[in-house]
């Protein structure tokens, strides 16, 4: 249960303050998360990467459908991907690692 939490915190903080914040926030939210709520280190890393992953497909999905898949295809295309999805879920992944690497800070600083 506290993974879950721990997630959808991470995911929330994030949404909050990267309304109001660089992109890069998204780390200090993983990292708060995981100084605040104790948890080993590898599933304050999942925790992280998971509540980031979530957030950063979600505002790529977004943006994505909002202009029509125009962005992401061309940006597919540049990488020599086969289709603008992948491209979205590498750039998730990419958010995911941040804050996956942060999250694991915060529960190695906490121990």
């Amino acid at each position: 249960m506290r993974f879950i939490s721990t997630i959808l915190l991470t995911t929330i903080l994030a949404a909050i303050s990267a309304s109001f914040l660089p992109w890069w926030i998204i780390a200090v939210a993983a990292f708060v998360v995981a100084l605040l709520l104790p948890q080993k280190m590898g599933k304050a890393f999942l925790s992280g990467f998971l509540g980031i992953f979530i957030f950063w497909l979600s505002c790529s999905l977004y943006a994505d459908i909002a202009n029509q898949h125009i962005l992401s295809g061309r940006m597919a295309q540049l990488f020599h991907l086969p289709g603008y999805g992948l491209f979205l879920i590498v750039a998730a992944a990419v958010g995911g690692i941040v804050g996956g690497f942060a999250a694991w800070g915060g529960a190695a600083l906490r121990q």
